[in-house]
C-alpha cells in the first residue's frame, strides 16, 4: 500500500525517513498475511507455537482480543475460514508506533499516511490544522468532505477500493452491503482503525456505536449515498476545530 510522510519541522534527515519506512517494511514482513513467509502466516500454517511468538505479536493478539471485548465482538481476527488476520488492527498500530517514532527524534509537525489511514501531529506546513479529505465512494476522485484536525487519527473502513473484506463475526457469510463507507476521527490513529474497523462490521448501526464512544466521531455513507454523522463531527470541518 501507498505510504506518505510528511515532515514540516525546520530539520529533517534521511536517516530518520529511512527509520520510519524500514518500520513499515518490518511490519509487513512481519503481519502479511499474502507472505508465506510472514510471522502469521506461519501461524496460520500451524508452523510457529504460541510459546514462540514474538512480541509484536504477542501485543497484537492481546490488543485484538481487548479490542473485541470493548467492540461487543464485533472485532475478530479469526476470520471465517478460521485463519488469523490482524490488519484491521496492525495498520493502525504500525502508524500510531512510527508516529511516536518521529516524536521521539523531536519532530512536532508530521502527517503520515498509510493506505488512507492516518495520524497528524502539530500543524501543517502553513501552521494550520491538517486538512484531510474523506473521498466520495461512488466517485472516489470527488472529495465530499474536508476534515481540519490536530493530533489526531482519521481512519475509513470501506468496500469501495478492496471489495468485502470486512466481516460481521455473528454472521460470516452475509455481505455488508448496506453501507460503502465509515470514517472516524480518535485520538489516535490505532484507536479510530480499530474502532472503525468493528463500527462497519456492524453495518448501519455502526455509527450509533461511534457516537457513544468517547472521544470519537465517525462519518458514515450508506449505499444510497446517504451521509450520517455523529453529533460533534461537524466541528472537525471547521478551519478552526
Amino acid at each position: 500500500m501507498p505510504i506518505t510522510v510528511e515532515i514540516v519541522d525546520d530539520y529533517i534527515s534521511e536517516d530518520v525517513l529511512n527509520e520510519v519506512f524500514s518500520y513499515f517494511e518490518y511490519i509487513d514482513k512481519k503481519f502479511s498475511t499474502y507472505k508465506d513467509t510472514s510471522e502469521i502466516t506461519q501461524i496460520n500454517d500451524g508452523k510457529v507455537k504460541e510459546a514462540d511468538y514474538s512480541e509484536d505479536m504477542k501485543s497484537v493478539f492481546a490488543l485484538s482480543e481487548e479490542t473485541k471485548i470493548k467492540t461487543n465482538g464485533y472485532f475478530d481476527i479469526v476470520a471465517p475460514n478460521g485463519k488469523c488476520d490482524p490488519s484491521g488492527l496492525v495498520k493502525g498500530w504500525a502508524i500510531y508506533n512510527a508516529s511516536k517514532l518521529l516524536e521521539e527524534h523531536g519532530f512536532n509537525n508530521f502527517y503520515i499516511d498509510a493506505g488512507g489511514d492516518i495520524q497528524v501531529h502539530g500543524k501543517n506546513s502553513e501552521g494550520q490544522n491538517w486538512r484531510i479529505g474523506i473521498r466520495n465512494p461512488f466517485n472516489p476522485k470527488e472529495i465530499v468532505k474536508v476534515l481540519h484536525i490536530q493530533d489526531k487519527g482519521v481512519a475509513t473502513s470501506g468496500t469501495y477500493i478492496r471489495g468485502q473484506h470486512i466481516y460481521n463475526p455473528y454472521n460470516g457469510n452475509e455481505l455488508i452491503t448496506k453501507i460503502v463507507s465509515l470514517t472516524v476521527i480518535g485520538p489516535n490513529i490505532y484507536e479510530a482503525d480499530r474502532f472503525a474497523t468493528a463500527a462497519f462490521a456492524m453495518s448501519e448501526k455502526g455509527i450509533i456505536f461511534i457516537e457513544n464512544l468517547d472521544g470519537f466521531e465517525g462519518y458514515m455513507i450508506d449505499r444510497n449515498g446517504v451521509a450520517i454523522m455523529t453529533s460533534g463531527f461537524e466541528k472537525y470541518t471547521k478551519e478552526y476545530a
